[in-house]
């Protein structure tokens, strides 16, 4: 079921690489922008609270290319960006 939700994901972002919601670059993870380089994070919603993680990077003038970084869990990425229960 995830599987297949990832692979419909990366259709839309294939077709629109702004789908997904953006993150404030002041909440991106220290942990991306020190691995990766990252400047812009977006997140996409899979089944079961499950979340799907990306960035565009720009390869000269015409092609956009979207990275996936990372495909986590809700409590992971409550945990990532900083939540806590109430």
């Amino acid at each position: 079921m995830i599987l297949n939700a990832i692979n419909q994901k990366i259709e839309l972002i294939k077709a629109n690489p702004h789908y997904g919601d953006g993150i404030q670059k002041k909440l991106i993870p220290e942990e991306y922008k020190i691995k990766y380089g990252v400047t812009n994070l977006f997140r996409v919603e899979l089944p079961n609270f499950w979340r799907m993680l990306y960035t565009l990077t720009a390869e000269g003038e015409i092609e956009i290319i979207a990275f996936i970084l990372d495909i986590i869990d809700h409590k992971t990425y409550d945990k990532k960006f900083g939540y806590r229960k109430k």
